[in-house]
C-alpha cells in the first residue's frame, strides 16, 4: 500500500490536468448513462402504448410534472424528441470521451517524463561503488521497460481506477431512481449489492501472484539488456573468437525465460476477464430470475424492467474492468518497487552542508593512514603518502595492487574506509565536490568519447568554446595534426565511443579534453597501456608536454613511461612497500626490479 500511495503521488504535480480528466470522466459517464433512462418511455409508451405510472407515495412535483409531460406527448412527437436527445447525449459523450482519454494520456506521459528525469538524475548522483555492483543493462531497463509499465498503468490503470467507480456510482443512482420511479423491489437491489463484489474476487486472488511474476519478468529484462549491451559493444571480440552461435544460444535462453514469464503473466491477465465475466453472468442470472418473477406478478412494467436490466448490465462492465485494472496495477507496482528502490539508494559520496570551495592548489596532496575496503574486502592498507605541488608521482605495482583505487580517492570517486585524503591540509570531504573535481584532470585507459563533434568532445563540461585554447591544447596533445586532416576539422562527428578514429587518436583527444579545463592536478591511469608503439610515442610525448607546471599522478604498467618521474611509489597488495626514483628502486626494491626486468630483460 505504501508503494501504491507513493505511485499515485507521482500524479500530484499534474493534478490540474488530472482533475480535468476526472471531471471529463464524470460527464462522460453521465452522458453514457442518460440514454438508459429513455428505455422506460420508449417501451412503455411507444411500444406497448401504456402510460408511465409512478408508485404510490411518490409525490415529487418535478418528477410528477416530467412524467405527466411525457405521458401527454403523442407517440411520434415523443419518438422524435427521444431521437434528438439520443444524438445530443452521444455527441457530448464523444467529446468527453476524447477529453478524458487525451488528458489521462497527457498526465501519464508527463509522469513518465518526470520518472525518467528522476531516474537519470539519480544515476548521475550515485557514487562509483553503486555502478560496480549493478550491471548497466539492468539500470537501463529501469528507465525503459519499468518506466513504460508505469506509463501504461497510469493511462489505463489509474484512469480506470477513477473512472469505473464513477460509472458504478452513476448506474447505482440510476437503479435507485428506477426503484423510485418503477417500484423495483428492494430485495432485487440488495441481491445485486451482495453478488456484485464476488465479480472482483478472481482478480484479487490472481493479482497477488501476478505482481511476483511481473517483478521476475522485469528483472529478466535487465538481464537481456545487459547481455545486449555486452555483445554489441564487444561484437569484434565475439566475431574474432567465432562465438556467434554461443551468444545466440545464450540470448535464446534468456529470451525463452522472458517469454515464459510473460506468458505466465498473460495467462493470469487473460483469465481474469472470463472468470469475472462468468461471475457477472451468475449475478445477472440471479437478478434476471428475480426481476422476471416481478414482471410476471405485475409488480414491474416492461419498460422499467428493461431500463433496470440495462443499468445492471452497464454496471457489470466497470466492475469487470476493475478486475483487469487490479492486474495492471499489480504489474505497475512491481515496476514501481524497482524504480523506488533505485531512487531510494543512498549516495555514498555525500557533500557536507558546510563544505568550502577549493579555490587554489598551493602545497600538497597527502594520504594520512588511509585504508579502503570494497564490500569488506581490503584494497588499501595504512597508506601514508605526500605528493608535493608540481611533482610527478608514478604509482607502480602488480595488477590488483590498488593503484587506481588510490588515485580515485583524490577526486572522491570513493571515500577511504579510514584515514583521510587532504589537499593543503584540508580533508577532501570538507571541499565541495564540484570545485574539487574541477581542479583535477583525468585520463584513463578506457577512453570515453561521445557521438558528437571533436570540438564538443574536447571542450566537454564548458559552455563557451575558446577556439584559440582549443587548438592550443589539441596541438599540445598531438591531436591537431590528425584533426585538421578531416574535411570538417574540429566539427567532425566521431561516432559512438569514437569508433571513427583510432585508439591513439581517441587517447590524444582524451588528453586534450582533460587539459582544456586547465587543472592544476592531472591523473593518468594507464593512459598508454592499450596503444601500439607509434601511438604510445605520440601520446607519451603529449603527456610529457602537458605535465609541465602541474602536479601529476601517473599509473602505468609500462615502466618506460615513468622513468623520469620525480617519485615512484611501489604498491603491492594494498600497501606502499617502497618509494624512490627509478635508479634508486632498481637498486633496492626487488619487486620493482622484477617488474622492470620482465619488460626489458629480453
Amino acid at each position: 500500500m505504501k508503494n501504491y500511495i507513493r505511485f499515485v503521488k507521482l500524479i500530484i504535480p499534474h493534478s490540474g490536468r488530472f482533475t480535468l480528466g476526472i471531471i471529463s470522466m464524470l460527464l462522460l459517464t453521465l452522458f453514457s448513462a442518460s440514454p438508459v433512462a429513455l428505455i422506460i418511455p420508449f417501451v412503455d409508451i411507444i411500444v406497448t402504448g401504456k402510460k408511465i405510472e409512478l408508485p404510490g407515495g411518490v409525490d415529487w412535483p418535478l418528477l410528477n410534472a416530467a412524467v405527466d409531460k411525457v405521458n401527454s406527448m403523442p407517440p411520434l412527437e415523443l419518438l422524435s424528441a427521444m431521437a434528438v436527445l439520443l444524438i445530443v447525449f452521444f455527441l457530448f459523450r464523444s467529446v468527453f470521451m476524447f477529453l478524458q482519454s487525451y488528458l489521462m494520456s497527457d498526465v501519464s506521459q508527463r509522469v513518465i517524463r518526470d520518472i525518467k528525469n528522476g531516474i537519470y538524475n539519480k544515476l548521475q548522483d550515485l557514487s562509483m561503488d553503486f555502478y560496480s555492483r549493478n550491471p548497466t543493462g539492468e539500470l537501463m531497463s529501469r528507465i525503459t521497460y519499468d518506466a513504460a509499465v508505469i506509463r501504461d498503468a497510469i493511462s489505463t490503470g489509474v484512469a480506470d481506477t477513477c473512472r469505473q467507480p464513477i460509472e458504478i456510482l452513476v448506474y447505482s443512482f440510476l437503479v435507485i431512481g428506477f426503484k423510485v420511479v418503477g417500484g423495483i423491489p428492494w430485495s432485487l437491489i440488495l441481491t445485486g449489492l451482495v453478488l456484485f463484489p464476488l465479480i472482483l474476487y478472481p482478480a484479487v486472488m490472481i493479482g497477488k501472484r501476478l505482481r511476483k511474476i511481473s517483478r521476475s519478468s522485469q528483472e529478466k529484462v535487465g538481464d537481456i539488456n545487459n547481455m545486449l549491451l555486452e555483445t554489441i559493444v564487444g561484437i569484434k571480440l565475439v566475431k574474432s573468437f567465432c562465438m556467434q552461435d554461443y551468444e545466440q544460444a545464450r540470448f535464446r535462453e534468456h529470451n525463452q525465460k522472458f517469454y515464459k514469464l510473460n506468458m505466465k503473466a498473460v495467462k493470469r491477465m487473460k483469465i481474469i476477464s472470463p472468470m469475472t465475466e462468468f461471475m457477472a453472468a451468475v449475478c445477472a442470472a440471479a437478478i434476471l430470475w428475480m426481476a422476471g418473477k416481478s414482471i410476471i406478478s405485475g409488480e414491474l412494467s416492461v419498460g422499467v424492467f428493461g431500463a433496470f436490466l440495462a443499468a445492471i448490465f452497464s454496471m457489470m462492465k466497470p466492475i469487470k474492468k476493475l478486475g483487469n485494472v487490479y492486474g495492471i496495477n499489480q504489474q505497475a507496482l512491481a515496476a514501481a518497487e524497482r524504480i523506488f528502490r533505485l531512487l531510494d539508494t543512498p549516495t555514498s559520496i555525500q557533500e557536507k552542508k558546510d563544505a568550502v570551495e577549493f579555490t587554489e592548489f598551493r602545497k600538497e596532496i597527502s594520504f594520512e593512514n588511509v585504508s579502503f575496503a570494497y564490500e569488506e574486502e581490503p584494497i588499501l592498507r595504512d597508506i601514508d603518502l605526500t605528493i608535493d605541488k608540481g611533482e610527478i608521482v608514478a604509482l607502480v605495482g602488480p595488477s590488483g595492487a590498488g593503484k587506481s583505487t588510490l588515485a580515485n580517492l583524490i577526486p572522491r570517486f570513493y571515500d577511504p574506509s579510514s584515514g583521510r585524503v587532504a589537499i593543503d591540509g584540508t580533508d577532501v570531504k570538507d571541499l565541495t565536490i564540484t570545485s574539487l573535481r574541477n581542479k583535477i584532470g583525468l585520463v584513463t585507459q578506457e577512453t570515453m568519447l561521445f557521438n558528437d563533434s571533436i570540438k564538443n568532445n574536447i571542450t566537454y563540461g564548458h559552455e563557451g568554446v575558446d577556439e584559440e585554447q582549443l587548438v592550443r591544447v589539441a596541438k599540445a596533445a598531438n591531436a591537431h595534426m590528425f584533426i585538421k586532416d578531416f574535411p570538417k576539422g574540429y566539427d567532425t562527428v566521431i561516432g559512438e565511443r569514437g569508433v571513427k578514429i583510432s585508439g591513439g587518436q581517441r587517447q590524444r583527444m582524451a588528453i586534450a579534453r582533460a587539459v582544456y579545463k586547465n587543472p592544476p592536478i592531472l591523473i593518468f591511469d594507464e593512459a598508454t597501456s592499450q596503444l601500439d608503439t607509434e601511438s604510445e610515442k605520440l601520446v607519451q610525448e603529449a603527456i610529457n608536454n602537458l605535465m609541465q607546471g602541474r602536479t601529476v599522478i601517473v599509473i602505468a604498467h609500462r615502466l618506460s613511461t615513468i622513468k623520469h618521474a620525480d617519485k615512484i611509489v611501489v604498491i603491492d597488495r594494498g600497501r606502499i612497500i617502497e618509494t624512490g626514483t627509478h635508479t634508486e628502486l632498481l637498486a633496492k626494491n626487488p619487486l620493482y626490479k622484477k617488474l622492470y626486468e620482465m619488460q626489458f630483460a629480453a
